[in-house]
């Protein structure tokens, strides 16, 4: 492998020959779509609702002692 000076800019890049095309500019890669969100249940909302409830009263009971 050749060494270059820091100072000097990068070499040209060059396609390869029977390789993938280049990605796109950005900070994402394409790729297969996302399935679908599951909503949320009852369940899932009582279970949420239940832990919060807790911790306020958790919350209010350190404050006021």
């Amino acid at each position: 492998m050749r060494e270059r000076p820091h100072d000097g800019p990068l070499p040209a890049a060059y396609p390869m020959p029977d390789g993938r095309p280049p990605q796109p500019d950005g900070d994402r890669v394409p790729g297969p779509p996302r399935p679908d969100r599951v909503p949320i249940s009852r369940r899932q909302y009582a279970y949420g609702l239940t832990i919060a409830l807790v911790v306020l009263v958790l919350l209010l009971v350190g404050i006021l002692r």
